[in-house]
């Protein structure tokens, strides 16, 4: 007799399912567990990776980002790297109008 635990498992489209009850909806996460035949524990897992129309391919903590974020990374340190040109450049104006005068 074996004692190892055969877990369901649920693809990616019934996951989303289950996660859009509790993000959109406003159920309860127990709630929605208890109805599916699931744990708490597994339907939060499934937020962390689903929830906000995440990418099913880009998982949390794997390195990959979805598109959109990494555009956004990317615009953000641009401007970042632009702010400390613009900084540099009024310090040199500063100081070649002094010589100037």
């Amino acid at each position: 007799m074996s004692s190892s635990k055969h877990h369901k498992r649920y693809e990616p489209e019934r996951k989303k399912e289950m996660v859009r009850l509790v993000q959109e909806l406003g159920r309860s996460p127990v709630e929605v567990a208890k109805e599916a035949g699931i744990t708490t524990t597994s339907l939060r897992r499934w937020i962390k990776e689903y929830g906000n129309d995440a990418d099913p391919r880009v998982f949390p903590g794997k390195g990959k980002q979805h598109p959109a974020d990494e555009e956004i990374r990317r615009i953000k340190r641009r401007i970042q790297e632009l702010e400390q040109e613009n900084a540099i450049l009024k310090k040199a104006m500063c100081i070649f109008g002094k010589d100037e005068k």
